[in-house]
């Protein structure tokens, strides 16, 4: 069901919480639409980002239990960003081509990684994937470019518990038990091996929710840049975490 129907059928329901007014947190999900946007291809309407994360919202609303500990607006946050990713994925408008070189990349980060045992760096991926560096940096592009997450795609956050950072929380996964623990511990220890530069890119996108073009100019690059660094470093996690690929 497209997030339009979704968003109709619960207002016309009334599905809400007495104790939240969803009216209250519709800036919220704008600014996260906003935000989401700036990874958004030019053919994607802002307003189609709203109206779903809308739909996430009312559902969190609906789902939100206090006692667990997260705040209404963390746990909204979350359901808001996961409604959006769902939408983009029902209308997947990559080129198989595109979905296929993201997987190309990643094997060429693990290969490059398991034989020198240190971080992959441009030059030793595009030698590995046999291409100049500059169709590489294109690879990275159009990658970052055709999902809004690359680990969302394969781990989307099903439950909106509060994990350690949202950088984290952007890659989790509809685990169970201590598989989902495993998988938390697993993440975040990948995480905290990465290069400096992409901790710093993913920390200041998910954690304090700088567009690309901010966070280009606090670290000196183009904000195209920060596209392929983010985009990397999603790339290096997924050939990190390989073995989790699949689970669920």
């Amino acid at each position: 069901m497209a997030a339009a129907d979704r968003l109709a059928m619960y207002e016309e329901a009334g599905q809400l919480t007495p104790q939240i007014q969803v009216e209250d947190y519709a800036p919220l999900v704008k600014r996260i639409a906003h935000h989401m946007m700036m990874r958004m291809p030019a053919s994607v309407q802002v307003e189609d980002l709203i109206q779903a994360g809308m739909v996430g919202l009312i559902e969190a609303a609906g789902k939100y239990d206090a006692s667990k500990g997260a705040s209404f607006e963390t746990y909204a946050g979350i359901r808001i960003r996961g409604s959006i990713v769902d939408e983009m994925r029902r209308g997947d408008w990559a080129p198989r081509s595109v979905h296929r070189n993201s997987r190309r990349v990643a094997e060429a980060i693990g290969i490059v990684e398991a034989r020198t045992g240190r971080d992959a760096r441009d030059q030793d991926v595009a030698d590995q994937l046999g291409v100049p560096i500059e169709d590489y940096f294109s690879m990275l592009q159009d990658a970052n470019s055709s999902r809004l997450f690359s680990y969302e795609e394969d781990f989307g956050e099903d439950d909106g518990r509060a994990v350690n950072s949202s950088v984290s929380m952007a890659f989790l996964g509809p685990l169970e038990g201590l598989e989902r623990e495993s998988l938390k511990q697993s993440l975040a220890q990948a995480i905290k091996q990465l290069p400096e530069r992409e901790k710093l890119v993913l920390a200041l996108y998910y954690d304090e929710e700088l567009n690309l073009k901010e966070i280009g100019e606090i670290i000196g690059v183009s904000e195209s840049r920060v596209s392929q660094i983010h985009s990397q470093s999603a790339l290096r996690l997924r050939a990190r975490l390989q073995d989790w690929q699949g689970k669920d």
